[in-house]
């Protein structure tokens, strides 16, 4: 492979002035996008009568959201590095804004599904807007950038959560919509006037079967995952879906490391450093989604359970929202502990932050601002997480090859998070409390996932002890700064403690 041209950064980066507007509108197209995740939880329980379909129909416009951005994430990823990160982030926002127009046109069933899966496959927006900088930023400003682009993923979310609950009380749903196709219109307008496109190109040919592939196993993963407590955990289908992923990314695997430009480099990913980084995003995405799960339901449900505090949804999402605000708070943080210790002390501090939230939350339940708290510290955790997993990828994996190593451990944290979903829905459906002849979640129930998502961050936290100390060689790139720029060196070789 040809030596990529040298990054701007490492001939002192782009103006001050200017590398302070591409960062901000990078972070403000990830918020974006994270947005759209949020976008339809309030009106779905309204969706059956809305589109005149069932209620099993209209759950498919969450999942197919999801299954388009896990087989979207990575193709992104490695369709910038080949032919241009800003190129493929302004592919990711049209289609976003195709998506938003789609879904706001829709009255029914099929329009819908079709615009929540274009805005799906928008979700490689985040680990490309990493990329541009790595290749664009001064080494002094990465850090911090990448850590704040890297947090808006969880900062679209929780500030999702409430807009979205306030415009559908207050307007038509079709304006949920309307408002996602116009921020989205905005972002891509910011990307064209602010952001260069890099200079860094992996080149060759794209890998089309791999793409299928990975495509085909993913989606039998994540549907398995995402349906079969619906379908039955021991149901034909479900079971099939699960036999077909193994098989099928199994085959991807023995393809991808078979040809000569695959999808994914395999022997990059498995780099000590690269594979455990992405198996502790698992349990830091896992860690992440139970919040959301739980916070909000316990807000909401009816005072009377004894646990519930009878709060609205747009209560609810208010109470969320400071977590947004307090990853945003952290990411510069995050990055000055990366700097002096290392992006692995951050990740594994993040994951002991993110453990303590959930402790605090089973043993304060009962107050508004008990969940304000927990919120913020599991937030304050998410924060450093997130802000560390970009630079330690980064320190293992070559510039060419930076948005595609990326985008896969998003998607890595996406599986996570998919999984958090359906393990706490299974407890949720089975301990349960009668109250006026229905059955809803129980407040062991609760405390289960909670004690679950605690597990998960020490889980993520044990994990991370395992990647590899970053040695100091005098002369050379910080890892967040710099990576091997060939395939065959090593991060050990090439990187200094960040």
């Amino acid at each position: 492979m040809p030596d990529a041209p040298a990054r701007p950064a490492e001939a002192g980066g782009i103006a001050p002035p200017r590398s302070n507007a591409v960062v901000a509108v990078l972070a403000l197209a990830g918020i974006v996008v994270a947005l759209m995740q949020t976008l339809v939880i309030p009106i779905v329980p309204e969706l059956p009568k809305l589109l005149n379909a069932s209620a099993s129909d209209t759950a498919w416009a969450v999942t197919a959201t999801l299954l388009a951005a896990a087989v979207a994430t990575p193709v992104m990823g490695r369709l910038g590095d080949m032919y241009g990160k800003r190129r493929m982030l302004l592919v990711s926002v049209a289609l976003l804004v195709s998506g938003s127009v789609t879904a706001a046109l829709s009255e029914s069933l099929t329009p819908m599904i079709l615009g929540r899966v274009l805005q799906g496959l928008a979700s490689g927006v985040i680990p490309l807007g990493i990329s541009i900088m790595r290749d664009e930023l001064p080494a002094e400003r990465l850090g911090s950038a990448t850590a704040l682009m890297s947090a808006s993923l969880g900062v679209g979310g929780a500030l999702g959560l409430p807009a979205a609950a306030l415009i559908a009380e207050n307007f038509d749903w079709h304006v949920l919509f309307w408002t996602s196709a116009a921020l989205g219109a905005v972002a891509a307008v910011l990307v064209v006037l602010f952001v260069p496109e890099s200079q860094v190109r992996t080149g060759g040919r794209f890998d089309l079967v791999g793409a299928l592939g990975m495509a085909t196993g993913l989606v039998c993963l994540l549907l398995g995952i995402s349906k079969g407590a619906d379908w039955g955990w021991t149901s034909g289908t479900t079971l099939g879906l699960f036999a077909a992923a193994v098989v099928v990314l199994l085959a991807w695997g023995w393809w991808e490391l078979r040809i000569q430009a695959p999808l994914v480099d395999l022997r990059t990913t498995a780099r000590r450093q690269v594979l455990v980084t992405n198996l502790a995003s698992i349990a830091v995405g896992f860690a992440m989604f139970a919040m959301s799960l739980v916070l909000p339901q316990l807000l909401q449900l009816p005072a009377a359970t004894g646990y519930g505090l009878g709060r609205s949804m747009l209560a609810a999402g208010l109470v969320m929202a400071p977590s947004g605000l307090v990853m945003m708070a952290t990411a510069p943080v995050s990055a000055a502990v990366s700097k002096a210790k290392g992006p692995k002390v951050t990740l594994m501090i993040g994951a002991l932050i993110v453990a303590a939230g959930y402790l605090i939350n089973i043993a304060l339940m009962s107050e508004v601002w008990h969940f304000v708290l927990v919120s913020c510290v599991i937030g304050a955790g998410i924060g450093f997480t997130y802000g560390s997993m970009p630079a330690l990828i980064m320190g293992a994996v070559p510039a060419s090859e930076t948005a595609a190593a990326n985008s896969l451990n998003t998607l890595m944290r996406s599986i996570g998070t998919s999984s958090a979903s359906a393990i706490a829905g299974v407890i949720l459906a089975q301990m349960t409390t009668d109250f006026g002849g229905f059955a809803l979640p129980s407040k062991d129930g609760f405390r289960t996932v909670l004690a679950l998502g605690a597990g998960a961050a020490l889980l993520a936290f044990a994990v991370a002890s395992f990647i590899p100390r970053q040695r100091t060689e005098a002369g050379r790139a910080t890892p967040t700064a710099g990576a091997p720029t060939d395939a065959g060196e090593s991060a050990e070789a090439s990187a200094v403690k960040a």
